[in-house]
């Protein structure tokens, strides 16, 4: 099986990536990782747009359009998904991210309730946040909730096949959830905290190679959320055509900044209002 790399919002594939040409891309990474300095991250790998370092030169929209405002607790209930909804309808986020069985609610609510302001996807979650899930679960779990109305998929790969260098089979599985996501964008998850960095180093360069479009650093319930000097490996692995997501204890508008300095082009949140706030206060001041 070949898996077909796409970027971000591409509207046609790349030339198809196999399995061999997976376990070449995770060597590299695993160089790539053990040359690189944790405490050098490189202001010139910044991902594009304004400098993170003024605000007064961001708009509310590119500020919100870096974040996915999420609401991922597992104990939410409908009240509380219903008033999340309310709330962050009002600013243009990049992606509301919710659980599986909030999806069809998302989807409606917005279909039902958009303003100018609204954003225009809904994320789901897949396999979260454990991603020991069998990859056909993966799979008939992305099929629904693109059935539901899901417009990006954020999977959590197979943890223990990264640590056990499993390339083939964390490709095969990438491959197998971009296929039914139906050009859908997948967010794999590396849960980077969790493991060696020469690991999710590699997964991200399998992740890639087979059609994810883009690398997300955590699910936010792991050991550790997204760190600077993570951000900033997972960019030179996976170069400037797939996305990075920097997730998990990013809460203000400083974190932000830091994120996007090490080269993250989205952020995943739940304190998206807050950093929204905070921005506007410090591009006022």
């Amino acid at each position: 099986m070949e898996a077909e790399a796409r970027l971000p919002g591409a509207s046609s594939p790349l030339p198809p990536v196999g399995r061999g040409e997976w376990r070449r891309r995770a060597e590299a990474a695993i160089r790539l990782a053990y040359d690189f300095d944790p405490q050098v991250v490189k202001e010139g790998e910044a991902a594009a747009g304004p400098a993170p370092d003024d605000p007064r030169r961001w708009t509310q929209v590119e500020v919100a359009g870096r974040l996915d405002q999420t609401l991922l607790r597992p104990e939410t209930t409908p009240d509380e998904m219903e008033a999340f909804l309310r709330a962050s309808a009002e600013y243009p986020f990049a992606a509301l991210c919710v659980q599986p069985c909030y999806v069809e609610m998302a989807r409606h609510w917005l279909d039902t309730h958009r303003t100018s302001h609204s954003p225009q996807k809904v994320a789901a979650v897949v396999a979260f946040p454990q991603g020991a899930a069998l990859t056909r679960s993966k799979v008939e779990e992305t099929r629904a909730v693109v059935e539901a109305g899901a417009d990006e998929i954020d999977m959590v790969a197979n943890l223990g096949w990264l640590r056990a260098g499993e390339w083939e089979r964390v490709g095969d599985e990438v491959a197998q959830v971009v296929t039914a996501a139906r050009g859908r964008p997948v967010k794999v998850i590396l849960e980077c905290a969790a493991l060696d960095r020469s690991a999710w180093a590699a997964g991200a360069a399998v992740a890639a190679a087979a059609g994810a479009a883009f690398v997300k650093t955590s699910t936010g319930f792991g050991p550790g959320g997204a760190r600077p000097e993570d951000v900033a490996l997972l960019r030179r692995v996976v170069g400037p055509k797939v996305g990075v997501k920097a997730a998990g204890g990013v809460r203000n508008w400083a974190g932000v900044q830091q994120m996007i300095r090490a080269g993250a082009d989205r952020i995943g949140t739940s304190h998206g209002l807050a950093i929204l706030q905070e921005w506007l206060r410090v591009a006022s001041s």
